[in-house]
């Protein structure tokens, strides 16, 4: 039978050993094994966010792998595992920021289980290597089985290796990798290493379509987010409302509280958890003074975004307390600048529009690297952003209740429709009783569902004409503006907007020079997510606080004549957050320094580093707004003296059409390591880097790659004076 070509998911992996058996007595017992039709990806049970690994012993000898190119057809076993693996990648959600989820699954010849893993979190292990290393030499001759198309990060090859290296034959697909800089690569190199690769919607199947298509919509379904960010060039929208029987969302009053069940709000905070931010509007602040956390301790908590044009809000409110959560209020320019600078004080982050929009939020928050918003905003709000294309997905509660009432409100505002023919029609929509309520989801036209992305992905296309997407780099209507840490602000100035393809591939456009590429990085599981510190690959750096940007890196090395032991770091940024704190003679420093040393991933040990710095400030090194300089180049000379894959990378930036690009970290939010929201940022990451590749380009080793350590050379401290600020 023939399917389209899969398009998004998690990477969930099954390995089964040389004579495949049916496994459906194992697997029927994993949550969420048949996944309904394009369903919100079920929530109710979290996941502990350590690996979940089994080993079990096998006996007999490691035969050598017969490596075949021959395809065969995918069965109804095969389509279980793919559905397993879905249900595995999806074990890290709601735990840490939303990330393209992976798993998977080790089963023996005999259909025992030796070993599954998940991704739990960009910067860390991918599946596949964590499943061969639990499994040791059991996996030779074992079929692999991947709800996506592997491509964690470009330029390291690792997740292949490990598969090549264990003698895997075979690896069954469930759909290709979303994005484009990774689409159909690690197929390409599969079948060129000589494994059999057989891709969901290509090979031939003998299961039933209502099998295979169940298959697909698991892996679809658990990576629907990274589907409509490569589809859309946005963040997936999810509109969430609850509702009386009767379209009420509050009494004429204005009373909310509460339409929906008490399972039906722990949905929501279940649906927070898997977002990146929670979006409201002026209104909803004023009225409900919310809090938009998760209500639960640990795990991810999304940001929350209040968007106001004239920033008449409340100046005690509940969401202005940002310990347990960040705080993002958009607005536009000029409006209450006291206010906006007592909002700072707090901890709140300040970004203004020229003209503020659904839309433009929504671009902003794909700059800023989101997957999934969350609109959690009353009826005036919504209106706005359904026609502006920012809301993709509903998320709607009905109560078994009736309120009446001519002026109480309903979930949307006014659309412009005057005949029912031009509602919006969902599609994939579906229906589930939580408690006494009714909960319906379904994609709007802006999304069209989970296939009609899919397919618009196998034909190369954007669902959003490229016009209609905005370039926070260039000037536009919606240009933005973010509040440094100085209190100042920078600003884009009037003119025609300038448009980039929303790929994710890590280009944007300069201002002033539509011909002046460069080689823009900010998540691991981007065009150039190698070069971010968050990117897996470990430095061994010596104890102790790193001092003089001016010393060579060796000599960081010595102190006092003796060699300093080297530690261990899982990445660049486990080391940058504990150097915050390192030489302070303090006795919390040693247990603080320990958490974000063993933080089990990138994001973790960041969060920890920014808490103890925000909260404890005492505990900062006095030298730290010198200093961090110094620190982030002697990790960046680490990392890519130690990782090839990286390096490569690094360098193929100088190999770009017979120049060089400029390397520029390009968060949004960022002023001192990136290039901030209008691009005047001082992009010191992104300069490092620069200086990095000029030093090492020269180097013996480079030409061939085949050495792990490239000769230790010092780079040069291009920084100057230094304005403080906070990483």
């Amino acid at each position: 039978m023939a399917l389209a070509p899969p398009q998004d998911a998690a990477a969930g992996l099954v390995l089964v050993s040389g004579q495949r058996r049916p496994l459906r007595a194992r697997i029927s017992g994993c949550p969420n094994q048949h996944l309904p039709p394009i369903a919100f990806p079920e929530a109710s049970k979290l996941h502990s966010h350590t690996c979940r690994l089994k080993r079990r012993r096998t006996q007999g000898s490691i035969a050598a792998l017969p490596y075949s190119n021959g395809h065969q057809h995918l069965t109804e076993s095969d389509l279980e595992l793919l559905r397993h693996a879905a249900n595995i990648a999806d074990s890290s959600a709601g735990l840490v920021q939303p990330h393209p989820n992976c798993g998977c699954v080790l089963t023996s010849a005999d259909g025992r289980i030796l070993a599954e893993a998940f991704q739990q979190a960009q910067g860390t292990m991918s599946p596949e290597e964590q499943a061969l290393q639990a499994a040791g030499g059991q996996s030779r001759g074992c079929t692999a089985y991947v709800n996506m198309e592997t491509g964690l990060i470009e330029g390291d090859e690792a997740p292949l290796a490990a598969l090549i290296q264990a003698g895997v034959s075979r690896v069954v697909v469930g759909m290709r990798y979303p994005l484009r800089h990774l689409r159909g690569k690690a197929i390409a190199r599969l079948r060129q290493a000589g494994l059999t690769v057989d891709l969901l919607g290509e090979t031939s199947c003998s299961a039933s379509p209502e099998e295979a298509m169940s298959a697909l919509q698991a892996c679809l379904s658990v990576n629907e987010a990274l589907l409509h960010r490569a589809a859309t060039g946005r963040p997936l929208g999810i509109l969430k409302y609850a509702m009386t029987l009767d379209g009420k969302i509050a009494t004429n009053a204005g009373h909310s509280a509460w339409v929906s069940s008490t399972a039906s709000r722990q949905r929501v905070f279940e649906a927070r958890s898997r977002s990146d931010a929670v979006i409201v509007g002026g209104n909803t602040v004023r009225q409900d003074n919310p809090r938009l956390t998760t209500r639960r301790d640990g795990g991810h908590a999304p940001v929350r975004m209040v968007m106001s044009r004239t920033l008449d809000l409340p100046e005690d409110a509940n969401l202005w307390d940002t310990s347990s959560a960040p705080t993002i209020v958009m607005t536009q320019r000029k409006a209450r600048t006291n206010f906006q600078r007592k909002l700072q004080a707090q901890g709140v982050e300040v970004v203004q529009f020229d003209f503020l929009t659904p839309e433009a939020v929504a671009a902003y928050c794909q700059e800023r690297g989101f997957l999934q918003c969350l609109w959690e905003c009353g009826g005036k709000l919504a209106a706005p952003a359904i026609a502006g294309g920012a809301i993709h997905k509903a998320m709607a509660f009905i109560a078994p209740k009736i309120i009446g009432g001519v002026k109480a409100p309903s979930p949307v505002g006014e659309l412009g429709n005057v005949e029912m023919t031009q509602a919006l029609v969902l599609s994939d929509t579906h229906w589930e009783a939580i408690g006494s309520d009714l909960l319906m989801t379904g994609y709007l036209p802006a999304s069209g569902g989970l296939p009609a992305l899919q397919r618009c992905l196998d034909q190369g296309c954007s669902v959003r004409p490229l016009a209609q997407v905005l370039d926070f780099s260039a000037a536009g209507p919606g240009a933005a503006i973010s509040s440094r840490d100085d209190g100042s602000q920078a600003s884009t100035s009037g003119g025609a907007s300038e448009s980039f393809v929303g790929d994710d591939s890590g280009y944007r456009r300069t201002p002033n020079s539509a011909d002046h590429k460069v080689a823009g990085f900010y998540k691991t599981w981007e065009r150039w997510g190698a070069l971010s510190n968050f990117s897996p690959h470990y430095i061994d750096m010596p104890e102790g606080p790193v001092t003089s940007s001016s010393e060579p890196s060796s000599s960081q090395e010595h102190q006092n004549g003796h060699v300093r032991q080297k530690r261990r770091w899982g990445s660049i940024e486990h080391f940058y957050q504990a150097q915050k704190f390192a030489g302070v003679d303090h006795e919390e420093v040693a247990a603080l320094t320990e958490a974000i040393a063993s933080a089990s991933c990138p994001e973790e040990a960041a969060r920890q580093g920014r808490r103890a710095q925000r909260c404890q400030p005492h505990l900062v090194r006095p030298d730290w707004d010198t200093a961090k300089l110094a620190v982030m180049q002697a990790a960046l000379h680490a990392k890519f003296t130690t990782h090839a894959g990286p390096l490569k990378l690094l360098l193929s930036t100088a190999e770009q059409a017979g120049s060089s690009l400029e390397v520029v970290e390009i968060s949004p939010n960022d002023f001192f390591w990136g290039r901030g929201v209008d691009g005047s940022g001082k992009n010191h990451l992104g300069r490092l880097l620069m200086d990095l590749r000029q030093d090492l380009r020269g180097n013996a080793h480079c030409a061939s790659l085949s050495h792990p350590a490239l000769h230790q050379n010092g780079l040069q401290d291009h920084a100057g004076q230094l304005h403080a600020g906070h990483r």
